[in-house]
């Protein structure tokens, strides 16, 4: 997959918005005002997703395109590269893993005001 292709199925999420809030270069999706993936534009090789703390660990023995984020707190980031053995179907399940999470920590009040 590609930035495009990744750009194009989160969009495809319900309530979902892109926005550059740490630079011009990062590319951030977020549900309800809370991230869920980015990806740096320029170095668009890779995606950063939230993951449950034990998916996680089990992805990164798995395969060794998915580590820790950067910069983020590892335990519930991954950083998984695009230009390596993860499969496209595993990249959109962990999109939609992550924007579950996401959406699953919202108030259930604020879940039923945005449809969700």
């Amino acid at each position: 997959m590609n930035i495009e292709e990744i750009r194009a199925y989160c969009l495809t999420k319900p309530v979902v918005t892109e926005c550059f809030p740490f630079d011009e270069e990062t590319l951030v999706f977020k549900v309800a005002d809370k991230m869920f993936a980015l990806s740096a534009l320029e170095k668009s090789a890779n995606i950063v997703l939230k993951c449950d703390p034990e998916r996680a660990l089990r992805l990164r023995e798995t395969y060794s395109e998915i580590e820790g984020a950067y910069h983020m707190n590892k335990t519930m980031w991954n950083q998984i590269s695009l230009q390596g053995n993860v499969p496209d179907k595993l990249v959109i399940e962990l999109i939609d893993h992550s924007y579950d999470l996401v959406v699953s920590k919202l108030p259930k009040k604020h879940r039923l005001a945005l449809g969700l």
